[in-house]
């Protein structure tokens, strides 16, 4: 595998991976724009903003972006996160120069036809319809805003209703004139291609536009916690807890990964075993660890009947303290392993490399080598998997927010005492 690297003048980045023996390739446009920059009067936009991608440019209609991939076998997607959005392709090796045009196109020649603004904004409302029809979905949002209240981090990334169905083709055009300048981009692509070809066409799509400022920066985080119970007549009660966790920057990062694989990170974690095999309190449950670039959040879900909820919450806190007292070398030596082949099963997807390229460069300004990633995990001792779980259990930052039938569920203060005792 050979990683390539360059920046043109104005601050656009360009980083290939290429795989020997593949045909096809990956490649998109990973844009430093997130829902984490938005505005409060902007929530939502980064989101809408990806939707119009696909909705006309000065040279093609939508049918004729589709048209255009689609045409040659290949597939083109998009999304946003907190902290960044992404316009990719999936291709075979020749079509690479066209999967290119075309996200170059969508990016730098996009028309916001009002009369398509109206049809994405009701399909965008349609989709935040469906997500507060998912419990298992919009649990983790509340969550998030209980962990980062009053915070852009903590806001929803498809953004409130009111604010969807209030937003115009100017302010879609603002948010693009703020965050989506050359040297807030990165062009990615791995699989079957040629890195001198790619440098040479992204410098004739983008080489000429200037470097971008933006107006505001991103707000730092601040971990709030706190609790959000919604009541309503499920099936299940949808329980979700969060402790605030290490940055994507710090090394401890790979400790809480290793304890969140420990507790519920498969069919032999903790939680899994007491909770579901031994008591059969739930059917799903999990923990895991994501990462921002200024703090982390380790989250718990699990699904239960409103009878169960309270058995569920109290086995789970005691789990988290036992952690504390009993975290074995083994469960640490199988947590690392699990974490290195998700990691090296993953990269066999030029699409996986593509991303992984992408958010390596825009973290560190670099790409870490594999190896440097695997020897932070294998620095994971058990001592220190023990000292984190005492410091989660007892000191660290903590929100819940439950779904359903919760009349009968603790209060999270109930659960930081039991934690604390």
């Amino acid at each position: 595998m050979t990683i390539q690297l360059h920046t043109l003048p104005n601050g656009f980045r360009i980083v290939t991976e290429t795989m020997p023996g593949l045909q096809s390739a990956s490649v998109g446009i990973w844009v430093g724009a997130g829902g984490r920059h938005e505005r409060i009067e902007q929530n939502g936009i980064a989101h809408f903003l990806e939707h119009m991608a696909f909705k006309g440019t000065k040279t093609r209609t939508p049918l004729q972006i589709a048209e255009a991939i689609e045409d040659v076998g290949g597939y083109i997607n998009a999304y946003t996160s907190r902290e960044m959005t992404a316009y990719y392709v999936r291709l075979l090796k020749n079509d690479v120069p066209l999967g290119i045009d075309v996200i170059s196109d969508i990016l730098l020649n996009p028309i916001f036809d009002p009369s398509e603004i109206e049809v994405e904004r009701g399909v965008i409302l349609q989709e935040i319809g469906q997500a507060l029809d998912t419990p298992d979905d919009i649990i983790f949002d509340w969550l998030q805003e209980e962990a980062f209240p009053d915070q852009a981090l903590g806001r929803t990334i498809l953004g409130p209703s009111e604010r969807v169905s209030g937003f115009s083709r100017d302010d879609l055009s603002d948010f693009v004139g703020e965050h989506y300048g050359p040297n807030q981009m990165i062009l990615s692509a791995a699989g079957a291609v040629d890195h001198d070809a790619i440098v040479a066409q992204a410098e004739a799509l983008f080489g000429h536009l200037p470097r971008v400022e933006p107006k505001t920066l991103i707000q730092p985080a601040k971990f709030g916690g706190g609790e959000r119970r919604e009541l309503k007549d499920l099936e299940q009660v949808h329980f979700t807890l969060g402790f605030e966790a290490p940055n994507y920057c710090d090394e401890a990062i790979y400790t809480a990964q290793v304890y969140a694989n420990i507790m519920g990170g498969g069919m032999s974690s903790r939680l899994f075993q007491e909770v579901r095999e031994n008591r059969g309190l739930c059917y799903a449950i999990f923990a895991q660890t994501g990462a921002y670039e200024d703090t982390g959040l380790t989250t718990i879900y699990a699904g239960t009947s409103a009878e169960q909820i309270a058995e569920l919450a109290t086995v789970t806190v005691d789990q988290m303290k036992r952690a504390a007292d009993n975290m074995s070398q083994k469960e640490v030596d199988r947590a690392r392993v699990q974490m290195k082949a998700g990691l090296l099963m993953g990269l066999e997807s030029p699409s996986n490399r593509a991303e992984r390229l992408a958010r390596l460069l825009s973290i560190w300004g670099r790409i870490p080598s594999l190896e440097e990633t695997i020897g932070f995990i294998d620095n994971v001792t058990a001592d220190g998997v023990r000292e984190y779980a005492g410091m989660t259990a007892t000191d660290a930052g903590s929100a819940m927010a439950l779904y359903g039938p919760v009349s009968a569920a603790p209060s999270l203060g109930d659960l930081r005492t039991r934690l604390a005792a």
